[in-house]
């Protein structure tokens, strides 16, 4: 086993959080592990975890949301309101761009109404009001934050996308260069970059003989699933997926070899439907793979398998979905999230967590790695689904988030 290498940072089962949970019974707080550079764990050292560490800074508030972007993360409180931490490069802390990075949740302003939804794509971030309204930040050289094409390449703070002025968004969800985005309606909006199919439009790649800009700069209608109810989506690296309210998956866009979950390798420019498996709840996009909650807890994972993030005991790529066993046997997911090459779920309140653990196994020469994001005390791979040790029985796992290679998740003291 790797040495442990941690920084001094409370963990959850030290004394000063016993003496807590004495008086915080119901109390929901962060905890997150992986890498720390830019200050994306908001403990206030740039170390990365090996281990579950308590967000020290927000322990005053009582929260409801976590959300892991490329390098920043974004907090959200039961109050609604919105903290984040991280690398700041393209604003994405919604904070100005002076500050490069922050080591600690700082709060995001500006916000007229208070917030119930938020959501971090890789340098990119938006939140959803009480009522429905969308606000963007950050990251914007694609369009991703749909405030039009003559708006800024990167915009520092949170900005309402006016163009949906008489639409209600019910959930958002970001990727690399894309978000998607779900109405009060039903229907899928997408927006930003286009290529691979990503946005599920339809394929239009030259116009008058020139090659077409396949970025969306505003919203646009899904429009192959009009008429189809949805009730939550998924943005990946390069492709997206959407549940319906009958439970129906379907996905598009590009999974680095192969389509996602069809057999051939092209990519899917139109939503696809996924007839292979049961009626589900929940979908979740990574990198290059993607995982489905079924309507009776029951986890499928299929795709890209590199370093083993489909948590079936292997790292070949597995083209059509496959039921997630193991340690998993028997128990009822209720939650699950990707990361760019490692994988997280929630079943009975624990946390399982497998695929790529950020080093292969190996430090720097100072003995400290850059990954951890798995939170089993070592930087290694699994390839099946482990259990997270918090350190104590009295706390239970309410979400779960995956960044690019740090994980966090909002727990509740019981």
């Amino acid at each position: 086993m790797w040495p442990r290498r941690c920084a001094d940072v409370s963990r959850i089962g030290s004394r000063v959080y016993r003496r807590w949970i004495s008086n915080g019974s119901g109390r929901r707080f962060a905890a997150l592990w992986g890498n720390g550079d830019y200050g994306r764990l908001g403990l206030g050292v740039l170390d990365s975890q090996l281990c579950p560490a308590v967000c020290k800074a927000l322990e005053n508030q009582s929260l409801r949301s976590i959300s892991c972007g490329g390098a920043h993360t974004l907090f959200l409180t039961e109050t609604g309101r919105v903290y984040a931490t991280g690398l700041n490069d393209f604003g994405q802390l919604g904070v100005s761009d002076l500050k490069s990075y922050s080591l600690v949740p700082v709060e995001v302003s500006g916000f007229p109404k208070e917030i119930s939804e938020i959501s971090a794509g890789y340098r990119h971030s938006s939140a959803i009001s009480v009522d429905g309204e969308l606000y963007m930040w950050g990251n914007n050289s694609s369009g991703q934050l749909g405030l039009g094409k003559k708006a800024a390449k990167a915009i520092p703070i949170p900005s309402r996308v006016f163009c949906l002025d008489d639409i209600k968004i019910k959930m958002v969800s970001l990727g690399s260069e894309h978000s998607i985005a779900v109405t009060d309606e039903g229907d899928v909006l997408s927006w930003g970059a286009g290529g691979f199919g990503r946005l599920g439009h339809d394929p239009q790649s030259r116009f008058l003989g020139f090659l077409r800009n396949t970025s969306e700069y505003t919203p646009r209608l899904v429009k192959k699933l009009e008429g189809i109810k949805v009730k939550a989506v998924s943005a990946g690296l390069l492709h997206s997926a959407c549940v319906s309210e009958m439970g129906s998956i379907f996905i598009f866009g590009e999974g680095m070899v192969y389509k996602p979950g069809l057999s051939e390798k092209n990519n899917a420019q139109l939503p696809s439907t996924m007839s292979e498996l049961p009626f589900c709840q929940e979908v979740a996009c990574g990198g290059y793979h993607t995982c489905a909650i079924s309507n009776g807890g029951e986890l499928y994972t299929w795709g890209s398998n590199e370093n083993g993030c489909l948590g079936v005991g292997c790292i070949d790529a597995i083209h059509v979905p496959e039921k997630v066993e193991g340690p998993l046997f028997r128990l009822s997911v209720c939650q699950v999230s990707c990361g760019w090459k490692h994988t997280a779920a929630i079943c009975d309140g624990n946390v399982f967590t497998w695929g790529w653990g950020g080093s292969h196994g190996t430090f720097f020469v100072d003995g400290h790695s850059s990954g951890g994001q798995l939170g089993h005390g070592d930087d290694i791979d699994y390839f099946d689904p482990i259990m997270v040790n918090f350190g104590t029985e009295h706390v239970k796992a309410l979400e779960i988030s995956c960044g690019f290679n740090h994980t966090g998740a909002i727990l509740e003291f019981i």
